[in-house]
């Protein structure tokens, strides 16, 4: 899929906290996929109690083998019977849904039992459509008739942002509401061709938004 660049494991502590970038996921037609932690990053993510993925231990070991089969677990089984409704939700390519790694890379491999994420890197595509979230919204107290499903929001970037140098700025009207979730920000950074648009997917509230899902496409 030459749309996705290469796939970064996300771990945070829990909701109210940032997000750590702790490993890469990369394949390519030589080496397969391959797995290695992000050794520069884990002092931080270490500070607020980050341990290892349990399947992979060794934070010095390059992991050449059953990489995708490990991750892969992460993902809903195929013959659920509310497949469709899921695929349709991360905004899939049926070609592509046997292949694990595009899985992974579009839906993002999240599960309530723990706070680890997968973020693509995506390359700026005329035909790129992905599902990302906004982030920060626990700091905004954002009221629940701000925005609704299907209404596009302005975006903007802040490079000079301490925290993340591809951060992108979600707004409605001149309202800041919050932030492309970390990685999936990089590809509004890239020498674009046209302009990413930002659509509400959905909104989970409940007198205040707590989540708001997003489709980003050209």
């Amino acid at each position: 899929m030459k749309s996705i660049k290469n796939i970064y494991l996300s771990w945070r502590k829990g909701k109210s906290y940032r997000r750590h970038i702790v490993g890469i996921i990369r394949r390519n037609a030589n080496e397969g996929i391959r797995f290695e932690y992000l050794k520069q990053n884990l002092s931080e993510a270490l500070k607020d109690g980050f341990a290892p993925y349990v399947d992979f231990p060794d934070i010095n070991k390059v992991y050449k083998e059953h990489v995708i089969d490990i991750f892969g677990q992460r993902l809903i089984q195929a013959d659920r019977s509310d497949i469709q409704r899921y695929y349709d939700f991360w905004e899939l390519d049926k070609k592509f849904v046997d292949d694990k790694f595009y899985m992974l890379a579009y839906t993002q491999g999240l599960l309530s039992t723990d706070n680890f994420e997968f973020l693509a890197e995506f390359y700026p595509k005329r035909d790129l459509c992905f599902v990302s979230e906004i982030c920060g919204l626990t700091e905004r107290n954002i009221d629940s008739n701000l925005i609704t499903p299907d209404e596009e929001l302005r975006w903007l970037r802040e490079s000079h942002n301490k925290f993340d140098k591809y951060a992108v700025q979600v707004l409605k009207g001149n309202t800041l509401i919050g932030y492309v979730k970390k990685i999936h920000n990089k590809v509004f950074y890239e020498n674009l061709k046209g302009r990413l648009k930002i659509v509400v997917k959905s909104v989970d509230q409940n007198g205040v938004i707590n989540r708001v899902f997003i489709r980003i496409s050209f």
